[in-house]
């Protein structure tokens, strides 16, 4: 049966303050995903006209478009609420629900993957594990999927710097402490594939805007928060290939984990 407890009390206190503000950056702030994650979503998730899949984590809807392309039927669930309500307005199509990983309010057994899109390092505990094997069919599948910046250029590597200075508690991709949770009882081995793109855009959006959506600084205070975006602003000042452009490529790559059902 799906478990009741409350979502603010799993919910991380830099996701619960950030993401609550931080809406509006999100969406324009973050990259999409490359081409190549359309096949990941069919060819080794199953994802099929038929198939029922839950984004979980999922935001204000980044990567639930690529979901319901599959021709699955997508659940979406997410417990910050202006988040919840950007992805309704954009895709009514999506059934959406307020929700954690520990606490799906879907039956047992009902679907056939369930997606974590930037989100599983938030809640990668044993219990948040156990509620998706809870809600898996027998041979479903867990997908995990993060969007970095490739931070082999120089000033790419400089804006990482600038942003990981606030990350206090915050759990992030990068440091890998969300791995620890694996080998998991109940799924089989983690499998990894890593895809290269690139975010196009206006320099507000690619950098100012991704930098604002990173929980952890949309949760601090405005003089905190202001002394970052001069930092950033003071590294596309001082940057070549930055400095006075309208529009650029911010490198990314992508890495794509999945895990089945045993």
């Amino acid at each position: 049966m799906p478990q009741s407890h409350t979502t603010a009390s799993t919910l991380h206190h830099a996701a619960a303050d950030g993401y609550l503000t931080a809406a509006d950056s999100y969406v324009r702030g973050r990259p999409d995903y490359p081409p190549e994650i359309t096949a990941w979503l069919r060819d080794t998730l199953g994802l099929t006209a038929g198939k029922t899949v839950v984004d979980l984590g999922a935001g204000t809807g980044k990567f639930t478009p690529r979901l319901v392309a599959t021709g699955a039927k997508v659940i979406a669930v997410e417990p910050v609420a202006p988040m919840l309500a950007r992805l309704s307005d954009a895709l009514p199509q999506v059934e959406a629900l307020s929700g954690t990983a520990t606490a799906m309010s879907l039956p047992d057994a009902s679907v056939d993957a369930v997606v974590c899109a930037q989100a599983f390092h938030w809640f990668a505990t044993a219990e948040a594990l156990s509620e998706i094997r809870r809600v898996l069919k027998p041979g479903g599948q867990l997908g995990l999927v993060w969007n970095m910046r490739d931070a082999r250029l120089d000033w790419v590597a400089q804006l990482d710097r600038i942003v990981n200075q606030a990350e206090g508690d915050a759990p992030r991709y990068y440091t890998g402490a969300w791995r620890k949770v694996f080998p998991a009882a109940g799924f089989g081995p983690l499998q990894e594939q890593h895809f290269s793109h690139g975010h196009h855009g206006a320099v507000e959006d690619v950098i100012l805007h991704r930098v604002r959506s990173t929980s952890f600084i949309a949760a601090l205070a405005a003089p905190e928060r202001a002394k970052i975006e001069d930092q950033v602003r003071a590294l596309i000042a001082a940057t070549p290939a930055l400095r006075g452009k309208e529009s650029l490529t911010v490198p990314y790559t992508t890495a794509a984990f999945n895990a089945v059902k045993r």
